[in-house]
């Protein structure tokens, strides 16, 4: 094909974009990574609003729905691609049948949003083969007809949100608001006010959720620390806390309070996706490691404090335009991008006094804004 007629090609895709209604839209991964695609999704509905979008997400991706008023439907794919850890069956009826879902739904469009490490290449194949017509993602590699859009990164490490956003932005698509998206229910944020009310918590004290667990066993700050921090925030701020964690995580936040000396109210296992957000929004504080709940801090505005492994670059995956604390130690293995630390963990070798004084040191500097208007 000779340049005028590629570049012909290409506006003629463009303008289908344009025209396009029915858009599926792909993250394959974890609920951080759905919560970090909000704004592109954003930028969509704000530029398209009669788009009806629908997100193919992992299943706790899939907890988004509900939660973002930009998606308007949510299909489930335990993805064989996007996580080498999961035991899944090795099986191609799975994949088979979500072609047929795909087909069934006749898309106009399928935008592919992947991780550095990821192809958008076996996402493309499957809404090449359910005959969506617009295929768009970004990759370096050869992908002959499979993107009908092949995006190319900027040269430079840049926020993932950043990325999202240049992946949409190359098909028409814009927004002058470029936050995360994550609404939560009144209905629900009134649930989690009683409950909190129920367990105890006063609402003129300090309020810090604590989430010491991560799926990626290399980013997790050691347990008994997290245990020293939360007697440390009681002792020192009269912190109530509150230590969350998912189903599989309720044995690690029960040994966790096993050895606080001051109380703390345990909600791990215990709650929805709308749950956890509403209490975050709540909390004057959120301290975690580089993991889902940072970015749902991120996304209702809640200061965080985030014990940032350096299995990864902070530039691409920090909690996105909010007050925070990054901590860690500098280490010659730094972005190792390892599941597994062979190091001991050593790039999250703090001790919970340097934690509760960076706690300390955001608290007083998200407070002194709202005492400078008092004092005018």
């Amino acid at each position: 094909m000779n340049v005028v007629a590629w570049q012909a090609r290409k506006r003629a895709h463009l303008d289908a974009w344009g025209e396009a209604r029915r858009i599926l839209l792909v993250r394959l991964d974890s609920l951080g990574d759905a919560i970090l695609m909000t704004p592109a999704f954003h930028a969509i509905k704000e530029t398209q609003p009669g788009a009806h979008l629908t997100l193919l997400t992992s299943p706790v991706g899939a907890q988004l729905m509900g939660l973002d008023p930009d998606l308007d439907d949510v299909l489930v794919y335990n993805s064989p691609m996007s996580d080498a850890w999961l035991e899944l069956p090795h099986t191609p009826e799975r994949e088979l049948g979500l072609v047929a879902t795909l087909r069934e739904r006749e898309f106009d469009g399928a935008i592919i949003w992947t991780s550095y490490h990821q192809s958008p290449l076996p996402a493309a194949m499957l809404a090449y083969l359910a005959g969506i017509p617009l295929r768009a993602g970004a990759t370096d590699d050869g992908a002959g007809s499979l993107l009908t859009t092949r995006h190319h990164w900027p040269p430079g490490l840049y926020h993932e949100v950043d990325r999202a956003l240049s992946l949409v932005g190359a098909l028409g698509y814009h927004t002058r608001d470029a936050q995360l998206v994550l609404r939560v229910p009144a209905a629900v944020r009134r649930a989690v006010w009683r409950r909190l009310k129920a367990a105890g918590v006063d609402p003129l004290r300090l309020l810090v959720v604590l989430h010491p667990g991560c799926s990626m066993p290399a980013r997790t700050y050691d347990w008994q620390r997290f245990a020293a921090v939360a007697d440390l925030l009681a002792a020192r701020l009269d912190a109530q806390v509150v230590l969350t964690g998912s189903a599989a995580e309720v044995p690690l936040v029960a040994r966790v309070q096993s050895r606080l000396a001051h109380p703390a109210v345990s909600w791990a296992g215990q709650s929805s996706l709308a749950e956890l957000a509403a209490l975050i929004e709540m909390a004057d504080l959120v301290i975690t490691n580089n993991t889902g709940p940072a970015h749902i801090a991120a996304a209702v505005r809640t200061p965080v404090v985030d014990l940032f492994a350096w299995t990864n670059p902070p530039e691409q995956w920090r909690p996105w335009r909010v007050p925070q604390r990054l901590l860690n130690r500098p280490v010659p293995c730094r972005l190792c991008y390892q599941r597994i630390c062979p190091y001991d963990h050593s790039c999250l070798d703090l001790s919970p006094a340097q934690v509760v004084e960076a706690a300390t040191d955001l608290l007083e500097e998200v407070r002194a804004p709202a005492k400078a208007v008092g004092a005018t």
